[in-house]
Formats: C-alpha cells, sequence, structure tokens
C-alpha cells in the first residue's frame, strides 16, 4: 500500500542527492522522504475523504450509535480499526483529526490511536516468527486492550475539554449536525450537491493541513535524526539482567528514539539475541513505536498538555506493566 512512497524515498534519496544506503545520513534522509510524503498524503487524503462522507451520509446514526448506546463497542471498534490498518503514531494522526471533525467521542478516537502503531499485519508475522504463536496472541490481545482501556479512562475523564481549541470546535461541530426536533425526532442534515461536499471537505483539509504541516515536519524530522540510532550493546549490557526497574528504564530510554511497529523487529530480534529479556525488549519496542517525541510534537498540536501528559503518563504505564508481565511469563510460554 505504501510502496510507492519507498520507492519514491529511494529515488530522490539514493539516485538525485546521491547518497548511500549504507551510510547513517543515506538512511536518515531515506526515512524523511518516505514518512514526511507519507503523511502529508495520508493528511490531505484522510481528512477529505473522511470530510466528503460527513457531507454525503448519515454518519451522524454511526457516531450515535457508538456514543449512545454501544460504547463498549465502540472501544473494541477503535481498537480493532487500529489494529488493522497499518499506520505508525504519526500518520495515525491524520485520521484521528477526520474522526474528531466527524464528531466520534474522544475515547474510541484515541482507542485506535493507541492501537494503530503497536499492531499490523507485517509486525504480528514477523512476531509470530520470531517469538512464536503464543507470544503474538498475547501481544495483540494486550496492545487492543492498552487502546480499549485508554479510550475508556480518557472518556470517564472527559478527555475532550482538553483538545486543542480548533480540534473541540471540530468536534463539537461534528457531534452538532444531527439537531433533535421538539417532538423527539431526528432532523435530518441538508442534502448538498456534490461540489458543495467537496468545496466543505476540500476547505476542512487544507484547514486542518495548514495547522499541522510544519509540525510534521519537525517530528519527523528528528525522528529521522535519531533513526537507526539503536545501541544494542549498551542497552544489553545495562538492562539485560531482569532487574525490576530495567523495565520502566527501557520504556523511558525508547522515548528519544522513533520507529514503526514493522521496522522495530529487527531492533527487537537483535536484542533479543543478545540476551536482553523479552519483556525488557517489548517496553523498550512499544516505547520506541507508540510514546516517541516526534509523535508528541505532533499530539501537541491537537491536544493541550494536559491531555498529553495524561495520554504519555498512561502509555509509559501500560508499557511497563507489558514488560513485567512478559518477563514474568516468559518461562510458561
Amino acid at each position: 500500500m505504501f510502496q510507492i512512497f519507498t520507492d519514491f524515498a529511494t529515488w530522490l534519496s539514493y539516485s538525485i542527492f546521491g547518497l548511500s544506503p549504507d551510510t547513517k545520513l543515506g538512511d536518515a534522509v531515506h526515512f524523511f522522504i518516505e514518512d514526511v510524503s507519507k503523511i502529508f498524503v495520508l493528511l490531505v487524503v484522510m481528512i477529505y475523504v473522511i470530510a466528503l462522507l460527513r457531507a454525503s451520509l448519515n454518519v451522524e446514526s454511526v457516531r450515535d450509535y457508538l456514543a449512545k448506546k454501544n460504547r463498549g463497542i465502540g472501544y473494541l471498534m477503535g481498537s480493532a480499526f487500529g489494529a488493522i490498518t497499518p499506520f505508525c503514531s504519526c500518520s495515525s494522526i491524520p485520521v484521528f483529526l477526520g474522526f474528531t471533525s466527524a464528531g466520534i467521542p474522544v475515547g474510541i478516537t484515541m482507542s485506535f490511536l493507541l492501537t494503530s502503531p503497536l499492531i499490523n499485519e507485517v509486525a504480528v508475522l514477523l512476531l509470530m516468527s520470531l517469538l512464536g504463536w503464543k507470544f503474538t496472541v498475547l501481544y495483540v490481545v494486550i496492545g487492543m486492550a492498552v487502546g480499549i482501556l485508554g479510550g475508556l479512562f480518557l472518556d470517564t475523564i472527559h478527555a475532550e475539554r482538553w483538545l486543542q481549541s480548533f480540534a473541540a470546535e471540530a468536534l463539537k461541530r461534528g457531534q452538532s449536525q444531527s439537531v433533535e426536533t421538539t417532538d423527539g425526532t431526528t432532523e435530518k442534515p441538508q442534502t448538498l450537491s456534490f461540489k458543495e461536499r467537496h468545496e466543505f471537505a476540500k476547505t476542512e483539509a487544507l484547514e486542518i493541513f495548514g495547522r499541522v504541516w510544519k509540525w510534521v515536519i519537525v517530528g519527523v524530522g528528528l525522528g529521522a535524526a535519531l533513526h537507526g540510532f539503536v545501541p544494542d550493546g549498551w542497552i544489553t549490557e545495562h538492562l539485560g539482567d531482569g532487574q525490576w526497574w530495567s523495565v520502566p528504564a527501557a520504556v523511558l530510554l525508547g522515548i528519544p528514539l522513533y520507529s514503526n511497529a514493522t521496522g522495530v523487529i529487527p531492533v527487537m530480534e537483535s536484542l533479543i539475541t543478545n540476551g536482553l529479556p523479552i519483556g525488557t525488549t517489548l517496553a523498550f519496542c512499544m516505547s520506541t513505536v507508540a510514546a516517541s517525541f516526534p509523535e508528541f510534537i505532533l499530539l501537541k498540536q491537537v491536544m493541550q498538555w494536559r491531555l498529553l501528559a495524561t495520554v504519555f503518563g498512561m502509555l509509559l504505564v501500560s508499557f511497563t506493566t507489558v514488560g513485567w508481565l512478559f518477563n514474568a511469563l516468559s518461562s510458561f510460554i
């Protein structure tokens, strides 16, 4: 699906710029071009498509179904959708903005956002070949549980009040599109022509893109600068004895780095081969994928500090717990 971005980055980095794929600079530039181009396209296309659907279809009934009648199913659906979509943490943010604009409750949207970078089909297959099916199934279950419980918690504390103003306004606008009349019926939105729907979707996509494009460059640029810098020997030497503190230390160490779920699997294999406990390795890699600085630079554009800190703390606690759990169960699975 995203091979075109890889090919474009390869052509631009190695053919046009003349960089070598065997150097850290060449790898970093390739990483930057691939991720920025992918996120820019996703940002515009996903916001446009979701806005077009909002203007064309009765998304209010779906939204109300998820928000009022079956919130638990909504968390499960959000997490499952995150698990089957091949997005990294930064690429998931355009979908987050689209869901918010459609009026989908923040908890359900966050279930998607938390799960998406942790699980995808390629990572699952690679994990199965590396750790076996038992560990892989447990990893998928725990990854989805992080999304579901995270979404439930954020809805419980009414996290929508901590969105940035433009995102909060988009959410409010999306949730007020169906208006209940005095007789208890729901007033259907006015039917728009295709041109009107297109103009609405285009305006929405360009407005959101204009707000966040520069932060995509900053966030991915930081990730590219750190890409490939994973000191395997140092991590194994200092965190390989399995002490209780090694798991939270590994989580904190993974934060400055940035990768996607597929790219981090070879790192995971290297760490395990060099003797790092499985739980400590998973905690480090999950932190690298879903709690990195580049992701939080982007999330800051749609979240206030309170919500950002809450999500950050929730992820750190979750990854640490997962690491301890896998270390404890490693001898039994």
